[in-house]
């Protein structure tokens, strides 16, 4: 029996009902008949989802008042989307964690890959922030707040409700904590043998990177001995990470100071920060100025913000990561290594490619693509959603 107290919201008879039916978990406003009775349901509703024949095609929540109108929760039309709902996922969810990682610092949740659209939650050992970026996770953050605790024992919840997902929403800003203390100062999270300070309530996102992991033990390969650039470093994520694996020296280039305040407490407590200098200002900027100064590294990587956040950036977006690639190469020595990253999900890999290696060329260098890097296990990909796997990391030796 389906439960007949939720709204039926239907998709046009235009509206790939078969690519729902395959997987995909998103309805857009312009697939949806919006009449005034749809139109009227508040943001965050639970509703049952049908095809133009009115067939069943699961539970979904709806918010009117975005474009992208509805979000799948489950196939089975009998879910009910309480604390029961969340602790299966969540557990699920876990499962994979603790599988690949021997201690308690990792994205949890990664939205619809992991069956909770628009959620993602980073554990910081006993404490998870939760980024609750759609309208329904919104409404039901108590019982997944509950769920939560109960399947991972955290003691500590923070909501870190920031970010242009939230606002496409119609959601507020804010950060609060949702359940026992605030943390006092920044946390320290061991990754590749280096320690990294995260500000879960003033720093950027969920307050570290996570899925940078895999690219930055690459990077600790190749940086064994040398001398390392990071450039939109944040917190220090390449650098820290190649100075755990044995480079001589690294320097961290962000526009942040309390980015770059975080960098210098975790080079201190990795035992590095003699090899370590930090450099404040626009990174295109100081690649350039870097340039006119002679300086060389064997190895420079740069992790800009998403430059294409959207379809409508992605010109203007391809261009910046091509300036990034041609103001990065010059400083690159002879048989050295450039890292190059994205994360724009609208910035597919070919085309990223393209860009990264058009602004190698018009630097004057040429090189070969040795490596491709990916998030890590902890930010799966939903085959069917293209956007889950934002994340590419090229790594280019360029030649003499």
């Amino acid at each position: 029996m389906t439960d007949q107290t939720r709204p039926i919201v239907r998709l046009r008879p235009k509206a790939k009902a078969q690519a729902i039916r395959h997987g995909f978990p998103w309805v857009y406003a312009s697939e949806l008949v919006t009449d005034r009775r749809t139109k009227g349901l508040a943001a965050g509703t639970i509703a049952e989802l049908q095809d133009a024949d009115r067939r069943p095609l699961g539970v979904v929540a709806v918010n009117p008042q975005s474009t992208l109108i509805a979000r799948m929760l489950d196939r089975d039309l009998d879910a009910r989307i309480d604390a029961d709902w969340f602790r299966v996922r969540l557990t699920r969810a876990l499962a994979l964690r603790e599988r690949f990682y021997d201690a308690p610092f990792y994205r949890l949740v990664h939205a619809e890959a992991d069956g909770l659209p628009g959620v993602v939650i980073d554990r910081f050992g006993d404490i998870a922030v939760v980024q609750p970026n759609a309208a329904w996770a919104e409404h039901l953050l108590d019982p997944m707040t509950q769920a939560l605790t109960d399947v991972t024992g955290v003691s500590t919840v923070i909501k870190n409700g920031t970010g242009r997902t939230r606002t496409l929403e119609g959601l507020a800003e804010e950060i609060t904590v949702l359940q026992g203390d605030a943390p006092a100062e920044p946390i320290p999270v061991p990754m590749n043998g280096a320690t990294y300070m995260a500000d879960l309530m003033g720093g950027q996102k969920t307050g570290l990177f996570f899925d940078q992991r895999p690219n930055h033990a690459f990077t600790a390969r190749l940086g064994q001995g040398a001398r390392v650039l990071d450039v939109f470093s944040h917190v220090g994520g390449f650098s820290l990470a190649a100075l755990a694996g044995g480079a001589d020296s690294a320097m961290a280039v962000d526009g942040s100071a309390n980015a770059l305040a975080l960098a210098e407490r975790g080079a201190v407590e990795s035992g590095v920060a003699g090899r370590f200098s930090t450099r404040k200002g626009d990174a295109f900027d100081v690649l350039a100025a870097l340039k006119g100064e002679g300086a060389e590294f064997d190895v420079v990587i740069c992790d800009p913000p998403a430059f294409a956040p959207s379809k409508q950036a992605l010109d203007a977006g391809l261009r910046a990561y091509e300036r990034v690639a041609r103001l990065a190469a010059p400083l690159v020595a002879p048989g050295g290594y450039l890292g190059l990253c994205s994360c724009s999900h609208a910035a597919e890999l070919g085309l990223f490619r393209k860009a990264c290696t058009r602004g190698i060329g018009r630097a004057g260098r040429q090189g070969q693509l040795i490596h491709t890097g990916f998030a890590g296990p902890d930010h799966p990909l939903m085959p069917q959603l293209a956007e889950s796997g934002y994340l590419k990391a090229l790594f280019f030796r360029l030649l003499p």
